[in-house]
């Protein structure tokens, strides 16, 4: 088990991980080694995440969900299999950390007649300014 949150721990079944090669430089074994990891995790058929989170889940993840719900991280950052498996199951823990706070709901305020005024008597002193520095042509006088 993986311990999200204290109430939220991922079964390491639902998690499947694949090797595959990494690009980029990487010396004598380049060809050879498969050290990047790619993480796939169903959130859509998850029993352990609630409805909420599993929508802001979704959302978070962005270009990196499938249209089947399935989430792939690559991890690709380090030389070794393990440190990139660690750091892709890093990752997905971050990630489902963030869906699960829920966001504050954004309350519309209104600014005060006073604000207003004063925005818009700033606007008229400023307009009054540039417009003395003007030049005065012959259509004017």
């Amino acid at each position: 088990m993986i311990q999200v949150t204290r109430t939220l721990a991922l079964d390491e079944g639902e998690i499947r991980l694949r090797f595959v090669r990494a690009s980029g430089p990487g010396g004598q074994k380049v060809n050879k080694v498969a050290t990047a990891a790619q993480l796939r995790f169903d959130v859509a058929k998850s029993p352990l995440l609630s409805e909420d989170v599993r929508q802001r889940l979704i959302k978070l993840a962005g270009r990196r969900i499938t249209s089947a719900g399935i989430l792939v991280i690559d991890a690709r950052r380090f030389r070794t299999q393990e440190r990139n498996r660690q750091d892709a199951i890093d990752r997905l823990v971050a990630l489902i950390r963030r869906a699960t706070h829920r966001p504050k709901p954004r309350r519309k305020t209104r600014l005060s007649k006073a604000v207003k005024e004063r925005r818009l008597s700033d606007k008229r002193h400023r307009g009054g300014a540039k417009q003395l520095r003007r030049a005065v042509s012959d259509a004017d006088a």
